[in-house]
């Protein structure tokens, strides 16, 4: 057992599926928990998620191991407040999918004697919230680990066991790589998906009610990113600037040559293309990552 206590800061999706996770993989491990919403804690203590406090301060004392579950905006100021309240030789980790920016707000305030290794689990859901989380949730999926060179590695190993424990894939990321890949396999999506539905929202010769009711399976499935928190993805962007930047002006030359060969009719260049991506997405589908079912497997089966 890598830790006796755990503190989740933060108990949405990612919280609650920690504290599920744990449930089912046995560990007699002291799980407490902090929401900054009087609503969320109430939840959280309604659900069975922990020891839930009403301080951050209040859920850092005594644990080992403290998990930031905070939108990215808000982890300089959450590790500013509980910074004098953490055990010696506790670590700190994280589960932000911007690493950069998380690790400028956070190292700052990780005293001498706490160890820091961030993190970032490539699972989730649409849905937020205390009662969002399941215990399957990071089974066979990938957390990320991006820990400075002068980190204590014993402390990586033991976040690494503890992952493990609860079902996930670790491996670790130098800090800039991870999110340039996230950018390319998470961030622009999500900015594909919303504006799709922005761009939907906005045309005047369909009209919304058209939009909702005669959804085909292509706008439904690619927009179900769309309903994920917007304050989240909001300091996502704002916090991984240059590799979203990056990317999305590589995408946007590539829309451009669909839209030049739609445009032409070179249909050779539109079969070749897709018979390429399509391979890319058969081979998510083989690595385990997700499945070819019609509602990629996102059904009642991941239902609490």
């Amino acid at each position: 057992m890598a830790f006796k206590r755990i503190a989740l800061i933060g108990l949405g999706l990612i919280a609650s599926s920690i504290s599920h996770a744990v449930r089912r993989a046995g560990m007699e491990t002291e799980v407490t928990g902090y929401a900054r919403t009087e609503k969320s804690r109430e939840e959280a203590r309604r659900l069975g998620l922990g020891t839930i406090f009403d301080t951050p301060q209040e859920a850092v004392q005594g644990a080992d191991l403290v998990v930031l579950c905070v939108p990215v905006g808000a982890m300089a100021a959450v590790m500013e407040a509980i910074a004098g309240d953490l055990e010696p030789g506790a670590i700190v980790t994280d589960v932000g999918s911007v690493k950069g920016a998380v690790m400028e707000a956070v190292s700052p305030y990780i005293p001498e004697n706490v160890h820091f290794v961030p993190g970032h689990p490539l699972a989730g859901t649409e849905h937020s919230g205390p009662a969002s989380g399941f215990a399957s949730l990071f089974d066979n999926r990938w957390w990320l680990l991006t820990p400075d060179e002068g980190v204590d590695r014993q402390a990586v190993e033991k976040v690494k066991e503890f992952l493990t424990e609860i079902g996930a894939n670790v491996d670790e990321m130098e800090v800039s790589h991870h999110d340039l890949v996230l950018a390319v396999t998470s961030h622009i999506p999500h900015l594909i998906a919303y504006t799709m539905v922005g761009v939907a929202d906005d045309l005047g010769r369909v009209t919304q009610s058209e939009v909702v009711n005669y959804s085909a399976a292509g706008f439904r499935d690619f927009t179900r990113i769309a309903a994920s928190d917007p304050t989240m993805w909001r300091d996502v962007f704002l916090s991984n600037k240059t590799a979203t930047l990056d990317i999305l002006g590589r995408f946007t030359e590539e829309l451009f040559a669909l839209q030049r060969a739609i445009r032409t009719g070179d249909g050779e260049h539109l079969f070749d293309y897709f018979t390429r991506t399509r391979a890319i997405r058969r081979g998510i589908v083989q690595a385990g990552q997700d499945t070819d079912a019609p509602d990629f497997g996102r059904g009642l089966t991941h239902q609490k």
